[in-house]
């Protein structure tokens, strides 16, 4: 799938993948970062959006520890008040750009509201767009819930093919593919369920890959932690997280994935940070990068201290720059804990 691209790809995959740093995911839906600025107060105008995520893209040292900035399409095309293109911030701090590329999620006839996720038609013209325009990897979430009898077999192979294929897709016009299989952490279930769950999802998810030909070198993954249910009875320590989502992967993915960006799933700020930090410590077979594409883990107490505010700017950056270095000391295996927000930033039945 690859084709010319083939070692920008290998090149890109492994910078966004540098010992030390992550992904913030600033891809936020317009709906969702109305959610996310009605918490502090703040009207969902576009001037807000504009000048929030410039705040977070201008904080000083943040190339430090991020890599990556996931955008949304909207944000590829700002510019603030003086004309600077928001992303041309993130350039030059030598940050790469991605984009979201999915439409959202359908569900799946016959299913009990099981998801599809949408976007493949017109798929490779938006990704030649977003590649002349800056971007060089991209980002597509399928999802999944555990119930009795869910995920449905229908499910995990609809999504499985259609992440493999956005992956081509992406790799053909020169953006490096996360795939993101995210099994959602609302139910009752326990960390063995999960467990079981996670596995049968990334082996199919691994399978289509193989069958469409992707160019393994050249993508990254975007998994949940292996954790109980948001409900379940049976709580799970930092240490049998990383255990049981190291054991996962292990049994999963290919050693030639040069990073396992892990999404945040709704744990707080400072569970997501801990839980990373044990399994960079942990003495194992770990071949990948282990590292963060965090949304909510990474802004939470930054948007609390903006507060839509300009004078709070430099103070909201700090606390985003804190955020940034404690998963950056993560990744090494370094996070020594109580930097983070503990409230739970859980939200049933997540949609992006």
């Amino acid at each position: 799938a690859a084709g010319a691209f083939r070692d920008e790809l290998i090149k890109t995959a492994n910078a966004i993948a540098s010992p030390g740093k992550g992904i913030l995911a600033a891809d936020e839906s317009t709906g969702t970062i109305g959610k996310r600025f009605s918490s502090i107060n703040v009207e969902n105008t576009e001037e807000n959006r504009i000048r929030y995520r410039k705040l977070l893209f201008t904080t000083p040292g943040m190339n430090q520890y991020i890599s990556g900035v996931i955008c949304y399409d909207e944000t590829l095309r700002s510019k603030d008040k003086a004309g600077t293109p928001l992303i041309k911030y993130l350039q030059d701090a030598g940050i790469v750009v991605g984009i979201k590329v999915d439409k959202g999620l359908e569900v799946i006839p016959g299913t009990d509201g099981e998801t599809s996720t949408q976007g493949l038609d017109g798929l490779a013209e938006r990704c030649k767009e977003y590649y002349k325009m800056g971007a060089r990897f991209a980002k597509w979430r399928a999802v999944y819930k555990i119930s009795a009898n869910e995920p449905s077999d229908v499910a995990i192979k609809e999504n499985a093919w259609a992440l493999a294929r956005y992956g081509a897709i992406c790799q053909s016009n020169g953006l490096v593919p996360i795939i993101e299989p995210e099994i959602l952490m609302d139910g009752d279930h326990d960390i063995e369920r999960t467990a079981q769950v996670t596995e049968k999802v990334q082996v199919e998810v691994y399978k289509a890959i193989r069958d469409q030909q992707l160019l393994l070198e050249g993508t990254l993954l975007k998994p949940n932690m292996v954790c109980p249910g948001s409900d379940s009875k049976a709580r799970a320590s930092s240490m049998d997280i990383a255990a049981y989502t190291i054991r996962t992967l292990q049994r999963c993915v290919p050693v030639a994935v040069p990073g396992i960006v892990f999404l945040s799933g709704g744990q707080s700020e400072e569970e997501a940070t801990l839980n990373l930090n044990a399994m960079n410590v942990m003495p194992a077979k770990k071949p990948w990068a282990l590292t963060f594409s965090y949304g909510r883990a990474l802004q939470q107490s930054c948007l609390k201290a903006w507060k839509g505010e300009e004078s709070n700017l430099e103070a909201a950056q700090n606390v985003f720059l804190d955020r940034c270095r404690a998963n950056g000391e993560a990744q090494l295996g370094k996070y020594s804990g109580g930097s983070g927000d503990t409230s739970s930033l859980f939200q049933a039945n997540y949609k992006y």
